[in-house]
C-alpha cells in the first residue's frame, strides 16, 4: 500500500516516512541541525502499532534532548498530533 499524506509523511510498503522539513519545524530545529543530530544520534524515534479499538492507527514519537513531538497517523494517513502529557511538577 502506498499513501501520500499531503501533511509531510508518506507510507510506503508499510515504510513510514516523515519529511524532514515537517519534523525539523516540530523539533524546533533547522532541517540541517536535525541532519546532523541524527547523525549524531541525538533525534531517535519510536514506532507504536495501535491494537485493539485504536487499530489501523500508529503513533510515531520523535525525541531531540528535551523535545517530543508525538503524532498519530489515522488508517486514511491523517496526521494528528497527540501532545505528550506533562508530569506533574512537585514542590521540593
Amino acid at each position: 500500500m502506498n499513501l501520500e499524506v499531503p501533511s509531510g509523511a508518506s507510507i510506503v510498503d508499510g515504510e513510514i516516512t516523515v519529511d524532514a522539513e515537517l519534523l525539523a519545524s516540530k523539533l524546533g530545529l533547522s532541517s540541517e541541525t536535525l541532519k546532523q543530530e541524527m547523525r549524531r544520534g541525538l533525534v531517535y524515534s519510536t514506532v507504536e502499532r495501535g491494537e485493539e479499538e485504536d487499530a489501523g492507527n500508529t503513533r510515531l514519537t520523535f525525541r531531540y534532548r528535551a523535545t517530543v513531538w508525538r503524532v498519530v497517523i489515522e488508517p486514511d494517513g491523517k496526521l494528528v498530533d497527540d501532545p505528550v502529557p506533562r508530569s506533574p511538577v512537585s514542590a521540593t
